[in-house]
């Protein structure tokens, strides 16, 4: 069993920045994915950006490009989302996300979630 904590989230206001934490509950399992999810209300769990258990490949939401970059640091079991020019649509809960081997888009194949982060960018 995996656990995961985010941290970092708060209220931004637009064009400003904020760098999310995930920290695992124990060292993860070699070759596993980690994933930044989204929820705004109304709407669907997205993945924003993903990361492999190397960190050699990453994966990133189009809306997101160029402004969060996706990192991870196994010796302290955490990941991070460094988000730069947030805007107002970047309103959310983050969750953090774990799954065995490669990233995937679809939250239904990640094994252990955290508890989510709300974000909240201000026009």
């Amino acid at each position: 069993q995996v656990q995961l904590v985010e941290s970092g989230g708060g209220l931004v206001q637009a064009g400003g920045s904020l760098r999310l934490s995930c920290a695992a509950s124990r060292r993860a399992a070699i070759g596993y994915a980690m994933g930044w999810f989204r929820q705004a209300p109304g709407k669907e769990r997205e993945l924003v950006a993903g990361i492999s258990w190397s960190g050699g490949n990453t994966y990133y939401a189009d809306s997101v490009k160029g402004r969060f970059t996706i990192s991870r640091d196994n010796a302290k079991n955490t990941v991070y989302l460094q988000m730069n020019s947030l805007k107002p649509e970047d309103t959310a809960v983050y969750y953090c996300a774990a799954k065995s081997q490669s990233i995937e888009t679809v939250k239904g194949f990640y094994d252990y979630w955290g508890q989510g982060t709300q974000v909240t960018v201000s026009s």
